[in-house]
């Protein structure tokens, strides 16, 4: 293993800060900018060799592989908390917008939603990972909560418990088993992972991670973050009788008093669902 790796894998083994989840995030988002940056030609470097020219070498590429935004954002946020360890935080500048970052914009009436369709399930490989995509696609769960859920654990009949710790920010919650669809996708999710979780025995959080994007990719599927849109869109639908703004219904200065009420109730109950606290949150998924 190359020095500059080595080195971080330890640098996050000895300073577990966040959730288990964002730990492994971390992790492997500094395996990755050790990977690119020795791929670049800078070699025989140490976790202490940070310098501005390795971050701007970083977001040139990065700019060049047309990742998104919040991808972008993502890791420099593990490059500060790098550089913040090893005491070198001038090197990282405090703004992203002094590299030409945009900012993300959380309030929009475009749609984000996605969905997969039966065909594209069938090219995902690993029967895990198609579960996975399966349960964040009915119930609107993060990559993270459908690969940690155990089925025999969440699944309480007229809905299911998420554990604090399959969630982000470590709060437990609970959403409702609706359809019969949704029924017949958890008893064929028991029968798979019988009492154990949708990351396979053999197999721990970050290898499974590497099977999902690998078999996404391949299946060529991205911005699965998507389905958590349509799930709120069509939540949204179910409670209020018509569609989101994102998704082509009335935005919210149209509506009278009590049509404005029953659009507060709704976003509310998709928020606690989706596992956010706040209402002003759900316009990143239905619009305003």
């Amino acid at each position: 293993m190359r020095d500059l790796n080595y080195q971080l894998k330890q640098l996050c083994r000895n300073c577990r800060e966040g959730s288990h989840g964002t730990q492994s995030k971390r992790e492997h988002m500094l395996t990755l900018i050790a990977n690119q940056l020795h791929a670049m030609g800078y070699r025989g470097m140490s976790d202490h060799s940070l310098k501005p020219k390795h971050i701007e070498a970083l977001i040139k590429q990065w700019f060049a592989e047309g990742l998104s935004t919040g991808t972008i954002k993502n890791r420099m946020a593990a490059i500060r908390w790098w550089a913040q360890k090893v005491n070198k935080q001038n090197v990282v500048a405090r703004s992203n917008e002094h590299y030409g970052i945009p900012d993300r914009r959380f309030v929009t009436n475009e749609t984000k939603a996605r969905t997969v369709t039966s065909s594209q399930l069938d090219k995902i490989r690993d029967e895990h990972v198609r579960m996975s995509l399966e349960l964040q696609q009915a119930f609107g769960l993060r990559r993270e909560e459908a690969m940690k859920f155990q089925p025999s654990f969440a699944d309480r009949g007229d809905h299911l418990v998420l554990k604090a710790s399959w969630t982000k920010g470590g709060r437990e919650r609970t959403i409702p088993v609706r359809t019969v669809a949704q029924r017949d996708l958890l008893n064929r999710a028991r029968r798979l992972a019988g009492l154990g979780s949708l990351i396979p025995s053999n197999r721990n959080y970050v290898q499974q991670m590497r099977v999902y994007e690998g078999n996404t990719l391949r299946a060529g599927l991205s911005q699965m973050h998507g389905l958590r849109h349509a799930y709120a869109q069509n939540r949204y639908e179910e409670l209020t009788g018509r569609k989101a703004p994102a998704a082509g219904g009335p935005d919210s200065k149209s509506l009278n008093r009590e049509l404005r009420e029953l659009d507060r109730e709704a976003r509310l109950t998709i928020s606690r669902e989706l596992g956010h606290e706040r209402e002003a949150v759900t316009a990143a998924y239905l619009g305003r």
